[in-house]
C-alpha cells in the first residue's frame, strides 16, 4: 500500500467524520460504468465529499475537476490531488491555443469517470447557477458515458466561501437518474434541463 492510498484512505475516514459523506443513490445504483457526475458547487470540499460518498471501488476509476491555479499553489496541495485524487487539472483562463476541455476529453478517452461542476464557480446562492457549454460539449463527444446529476446539501456550512477551517455538519450527496443528450436538442434546453436536474435532486423541508 503506497502512502498515496493511505492518505486517501485517511482523508476518506476524516470528510465522514466530518461531514458524514453520506450518498443517497435515488436515480441509479453505484455502478462500474464510466459515467460524468456534475453537481451543484458551493465549497471546495465539494468533490472531496462526492469522492468520500462514492464506493471504495469507484473512488480509483473516477478522478475530480480542480482548478489549476489553487490546486497546485502549494506542494501539500499538489501533491494531494495528483497523488491521491488524481484529479485532472483544468485552466481557468483561456488561451487561443488552448482549449479548456482538453484534459477532460483526454480522461474520458482513456476510460476515467469524472466529477464536475458545471456552473464554473462555486455559489453561496443555495441555487446553482446557469451551467456552463462544457458539459454539452462532452455529452456530445461522449454519448456512451453516463451523466448522472448529484446535488451536495450543506456542504456550504462545513467550509462557507473564504473559511479554512470545517465545521463538522452532516451533509449528504444524492445522485439522480442518467440524462442523455438528445438528438438535436440545442444546448441552451440541454443545459437548463441537467441544471434542473441536479435542483430536482435537493432535499425538501418538511
Amino acid at each position: 500500500m503506497t502512502r498515496a492510498d493511505v492518505a486517501g484512505g485517511l482523508l476518506a475516514f476524516i470528510a465522514r467524520l466530518i461531514t458524514g459523506a453520506q450518498g443517497h443513490w435515488k436515480g441509479c445504483p453505484p455502478k462500474a460504468e464510466q459515467r460524468i457526475y456534475f453537481a451543484n458547487h458551493q465549497s471546495h470540499l465539494d468533490w472531496v465529499l462526492i469522492w468520500a460518498a462514492l464506493p471504495h471501488e469507484l473512488r480509483a476509476v473516477t478522478r475530480p475537476i480542480a482548478a489549476k491555479d489553487y490546486w497546485t499553489a502549494t506542494p501539500l496541495k499538489h501533491w494531494i490531488t495528483r497523488e491521491v485524487f488524481n484529479a485532472v487539472y483544468v485552466s481557468r483562463t483561456r488561451t487561443d491555443d488552448q482549449d479548456p476541455l482538453e484534459p477532460l476529453v483526454q480522461a474520458l478517452g482513456n476510460g476515467d469517470s469524472l466529477v464536475i461542476f458545471p456552473e464554473g464557480t462555486r455559489s453561496n446562492k443555495g441555487e446553482p447557477q446557469a451551467f456552463k457549454s462544457g458539459l454539452f460539449h462532452l455529452a456530445e463527444q461522449f454519448p456512451q458515458v453516463q451523466l448522472i446529476p448529484a446535488w451536495v446539501d450543506n456542504v456550504q456550512r462545513v467550509m462557507p466561501k473564504g473559511e479554512v477551517v470545517p465545521v463538522p455538519i452532516l451533509c449528504t450527496v444524492t445522485f439522480g437518474a442518467p440524462l442523455q443528450l438528445q438528438a438535436g436538442e440545442d444546448k441552451r434546453d440541454f443545459l437548463a434541463r441537467a441544471r434542473q436536474a441536479v435542483v430536482d435532486l435537493r432535499p425538501h423541508l418538511a
